[in-house]
């Protein structure tokens, strides 16, 4: 799925799990957007098992999740494992939220390529998924 200069980069912004808020994953949705990406955000309270459907259907070619809730070394690497089973190892996977560094070190063991803790800006965001994506 490695986007050419003339395609369009399709990435799905995902919220797992139970947590509420939405600002964030929707702040960065409309930066993409602007960016001249094709996003496709899935909304609230995604399962692991949903959110990796979504990336499959859509013919993705990044996933950024957003977590607040704590929740990220539970949900992270379902999403990991069930794209791996499903064979789907070229999304370049990016998460953003509230991620201790010990933690965002772990999960870039795991395959995440990039963690975006608040304060990050949206133009790391974009320029990040960019040079991922046609890397």
């Amino acid at each position: 799925m490695t986007a050419s200069t003339d395609k369009k980069i399709r990435v799905v912004v995902a919220k797992p799990g139970l947590d509420g808020h939405d600002r964030g994953a929707k702040i960065i949705a409309r930066a993409l957007r602007d960016a001249g990406m094709e996003v496709i955000y899935t909304g609230l309270h995604q399962t692991p098992e949903q959110i990796v459907e979504t990336v499959i259907q859509e013919d993705a070619d990044a996933v950024g999740l957003s977590i607040l809730s704590g929740a990220h070394m539970t949900l992270v690497p379902r999403i990991m494992e069930l794209l791996h089973e499903q064979g789907v190892d070229d999304v370049v996977v990016a998460v953003g939220g509230t991620i201790p560094a010990d933690d965002a070190a772990e999960l870039k063991a795991l395959g995440v390529a990039e963690v975006f803790t608040p304060g990050a800006s949206t133009e790391a965001a974009i320029e990040f998924i960019k040079g991922a994506v046609r890397a």
